[in-house]
């Protein structure tokens, strides 16, 4: 099974990302928004990101035009009809990735892949809209994309072998590291990291130290590159909130229960760095 034409749906932060490295490494890619000026922000971002690396000396100004050239705009699911895998990268919400690839599952070609860029939802139950479960995986990208070098691919209960073979072997042509995992909530990454996050949180609800203080022990005592409130900012504090009720709700273990003060920022507003406030203040 070879990849060459990819679709990514949503251009947000993700998305814009994933479709920048499969333009980079060659694909053709079909960037998919239901908005045209989501669309044009997301562009915007990949062209912004890509002269960057062309003032670094990374690569020419025709290199740059050449990966711009294999991104084409699409508004429309309808385009999936002709592609080899499908990228969905939309909000983190089990109904609205449902209704994705149910719609999916009726239009693209039935060799296609459908994968999903999920931080913590499981793949399993997304495949079971469709009518390709054994062609459904999870392609979990970090953030920045363009920069960071994992991808955990999860399979599915009825994954296919020949499917997880050309994921793996896609992410090894965008010059990531593919890791392999199962399908259990938080997968890997998000079930380490979120519950540190959340007790990070805790330690400020009870008053343990400030918020800088927090973060100053994470990065001078662990060696972390940035504390863990600022990561949560970054994050979006309701996508951490909403990945914290996803391993609350899959394990039933109270360790995952999602610190008060965290629901009481999302309840405010306070989302973190995309609404200007957080733990810390954006201008």
């Amino acid at each position: 099974m070879e990849i060459k034409k990819v679709m990514v749906i949503g251009a947000g932060q993700m998305g814009g990302g994933i479709a920048q490295v499969c333009a980079q490494a060659g694909f053709d890619v079909k960037l998919n928004d239901i908005k045209e000026e989501s669309y044009t922000k997301g562009l915007a971002v990949i062209t912004k990101n890509l002269s960057r690396n062309v003032e670094k000396g990374r690569m020419t100004e025709d290199e740059k035009n050449a990966i711009l050239g294999r991104i084409t705009k699409s508004l429309d699911l309808q385009d999936a009809s002709d592609v080899d895998i499908i990228i969905e990268a939309a909000v983190e919400n089990m109904d609205i990735k449902k209704s994705i690839f149910a719609k999916l599952d009726e239009i693209a070609p039935t060799y296609a892949i459908l994968a999903t860029n999920t931080s913590s939802l499981p793949i399993t139950e997304i495949a079971a809209v469709t009518k390709r479960p054994e062609n459904v995986i999870g392609m979990h990208y970090m953030n920045p994309v363009p920069v960071m070098k994992l991808v955990e691919i999860i399979r599915g209960l009825a994954t296919s072998d020949e499917v997880y073979q050309a994921v793996e072997d896609m992410t090894r042509k965008l010059e990531k590291t593919p890791v392999e995992v199962n399908d259990f909530p938080g997968f890997v990454a998000n079930r380490v990291l979120m519950p540190m996050i959340n007790e990070a949180i805790y330690t400020l609800y009870e008053g343990v130290a400030s918020v800088e203080a927090i973060d100053e022990v994470m990065k001078l005592g662990m060696n972390h590159p940035m504390g863990p409130l600022q990561l949560a900012d970054f994050i979006g504090l309701d996508t951490c909130l909403y990945i914290m009720e996803t391993l609350h709700e899959g394990f039933g273990d109270s360790k995952y229960r999602p610190c008060p003060l965290l629901r009481k920022y999302v309840n405010a507003g306070w989302l973190g760095k995309k609404s200007g406030r957080g733990f810390y203040e954006y201008s």
